[in-house]
């Protein structure tokens, strides 16, 4: 039966602020998702069990504990959940997944941030980052002066199917999509988008010297997993303008 099993019950939090990082176009959301848990030093608090995931055991460096693909991650002194991802989300089983979720979501009072990348050429200046708005979200977005969209788009993939789903219920979401590289990891992409939004609206500071310092390091790594997931683009998340006749 698909559901989030928590396992740390000590861990108190109050109408938290979620970050989504599911691979995707640039691997935006994953970079991000992965920098919070390691700058936060977050604790383990969740396993998403949701259908379309694929029964896999993961295990990290250092460490012989097998978790699931997709765990939730918390900081309760930040009021920060992190939805971390090692692996894709099935194309046939995304809407079951998205439901999952955001049912969890609607039940724990979690605002979502969704995260994607949208294709854009490198032209060495910081890159852009917009936001749409599910529920009350449009509000937030102004609290915190995020620019709202400056043309028609999309979101496809699983993070497009999370936010449909946020907003066919009515909870309240931000989906925060950011100019990124179409076909390599993009670290600076991930720091555009934690600290012009991220930061803001989950009211914290977020430190991405890291994502600088080690920006080739991070890319060489996330090519290796992005090689290894290979997700067609038509499955992948990833947001892309709409033509007028499209």
């Amino acid at each position: 039966m698909a559901h989030i099993q928590i396992h740390r019950d000590d861990i108190d939090l109050d109408e938290p602020t979620l970050v989504e990082g599911l691979p995707g176009l640039g691997l935006v959301g994953k970079i991000a998702a992965d920098h919070l848990v390691d700058i936060y030093d977050m604790e383990y608090y969740a396993a998403c069990h949701c259908d379309g995931l694929p029964e896999i055991a993961v295990y990290a460096e250092g460490d012989p504990t097998v978790r699931p693909p997709v765990r939730i991650y918390a900081d309760a002194d930040e009021d920060l959940l992190v939805l971390q991802s090692d692996a894709p989300v099935s194309p046939s089983g995304a809407t079951e997944f998205a439901g999952c979720l955001v049912s969890w979501f609607d039940a724990n009072d979690v605002t979502p941030l969704f995260l994607s990348g949208m294709a854009a050429e490198q032209d060495g200046e910081p890159p852009a980052v917009y936001g749409i708005s599910t529920g009350d979200g449009a509000s937030m977005l102004t609290d915190a002066d995020i620019d709202h969209p400056s043309q028609a788009g999309a979101i496809t993939g699983p993070t497009g199917a999370l936010i449909h789903e946020a907003q066919r219920t009515g909870l309240t979401g931000v989906g925060l999509v950011v100019e990124a590289d179409r076909q390599f990891p993009d670290p600076a992409a991930a720091r555009a988008v934690l600290q012009t939004a991220i930061g803001p609206l989950g009211d914290f500071e977020v430190d991405t010297e890291a994502l600088v310092e080690q920006a080739d390091q991070i890319a060489e790594a996330k090519q290796r997993l992005a090689d290894q997931l290979q997700p067609s683009e038509d499955d992948s998340t990833s947001a892309r303008p709409l033509g007028m006749y499209q």
